[in-house]
């Protein structure tokens, strides 16, 4: 059943309507067999490209949809409950795109913009290393400039779209300490710049996530976004969108378990009765579904205050949180649910189940959402 949606205007509405017969058209009818055969979908970005929907929250002016963050989380939750690696790799693309959004030059944008937000590129995210996971401080990557280049040596893991992605946005050391990391816009094709096999997942199976290494790559000097010292700053202002988007992507998954556990409910019989009207499985689902419209409002609060320019980074760990750990345990009591055929592959829950996983881990873990929380709580 469609979600109910409180939307801000036609267009808003017209767009999710939009959202949804591409999803039901395009996604839900291979997804299963991308996941199980972990083969990544060609073309499938591309056709949201073209309807739009990759750069929506991005300015008109630099070929964005100049759609308030309210209606781009939802339209990611509905792509979402259909297909949540395609969503998140959304979700990583428009993280891409902000620090030179934000941070970069007008000449930069003039340059690079209107090409990553023209729906014919996809982009993604460098900042984590084997050893600087959530200690974005401790990473080891570094550029060296040399005359009008930068020199680039070492490596990053945890890439959603490595090796297929037009663009990176990569943080590497230009100095010592956390304010002697940088911001670069690099591109896909660098000579020196080689990935790693993609890593075998619990979940998210269809789009690649690699290891890159950098073997005395030369850019530009004029691909640093931001200044020399600037990268923590640009990364962590990035992170709060992001966080938002994988909230998003996480209530899309608990909607999507909701909803088959509901279906299921309402056929399947025991005792003469559909186990629906058992009380300890309708009790059951009343806590999932309570669990999916406190989820979904924690991150439309967020979004909303980015929108009128209100501080919501507090907000944005809220909803990473609340959305993650809901999605967590809305797709685990799916599978209880369905009892052990919910443990089979026969049926989606338990792929939900382990994609929900990871949206308690990316984009900073839960554990450092509480982290973020508690500081704003200290007087």
């Amino acid at each position: 059943m469609p979600v109910d949606r409180l939307l801000p205007s036609r267009e808003a509405q017209d767009l999710i309507a939009l959202t949804r017969d591409i999803a039901d058209k395009v996604l839900d009818p291979i997804v299963d067999a991308h996941e199980k055969a972990e083969t990544y979908p060609e073309g499938v970005f591309g056709q949201l490209g073209a309807a739009g929907l990759l750069s929506l929250p991005q300015p008109e002016e630099w070929g964005g949809g100049g759609q308030p963050y309210e209606v781009y989380l939802q339209v990611l939750e509905e792509i979402a409950a259909r297909w949540a690696a395609v969503a998140v790799a959304v979700s990583v693309h428009s993280l891409s795109s902000h620090p030179l959004l934000t941070f970069g030059t007008d000449e930069q944008k003039k340059r690079w913009l209107p090409g990553m937000l023209s729906g014919e590129q996809i982009g993604a995210y460098s900042l984590s290393e084997p050893q600087a996971g959530s200690d974005a401080a401790a990473l080891r990557c570094a550029a060296v400039l040399s005359d009008d280049h930068y020199v680039i040596n070492g490596s990053k893991s945890w890439i959603t779209h490595g090796g297929r992605a037009d663009f990176y946005t990569l943080f590497a050391r230009t100095g010592e300490g956390s304010r002697g990391i940088s911001c670069f816009l690099v591109p896909g094709d660098l000579a020196g710049l080689s990935f790693g096999k993609p890593e075998e997942k619990m979940g998210l199976h269809a789009v690649p996530t690699t290891s890159a290494f950098y073997d005395h790559a030369r850019i530009d000097a004029d691909r640093l976004i931001g200044a020399e010292g600037q990268g923590l700053q640009i990364a962590f202002s990035a992170l709060d969108s992001g966080r938002l988007g994988i909230a998003a992507v996480a209530v899309g998954l608990a909607q999507a378990a909701l909803d088959e556990a509901t279906a299921y409910a309402n056929e399947r019989t025991t005792f003469g009765r559909k186990i629906i009207d058992h009380q300890g499985l309708g009790f059951l689902l009343a806590d999932m579904a309570a669990a999916v419209v406190g989820a979904r409002a924690t991150y439309l609060d967020a979004a909303r205050r980015r929108d009128l320019g209100r501080p919501y980074s507090t907000q944005a760990s809220v909803a990473k949180l609340t959305a993650t750990d809901a999605a967590m345990k809305v797709t685990t009591d799916a599978v209880q649910v369905f009892g052990g055929a919910g443990y089979t592959r026969d049926y989606r829950v338990e792929r939900y189940m382990r994609e929900a996983k990871i949206t308690q881990i990316f984009e900073g873990t839960n554990q450092i959402q509480r982290l973020v929380i508690a500081r704003g709580l200290t007087t």
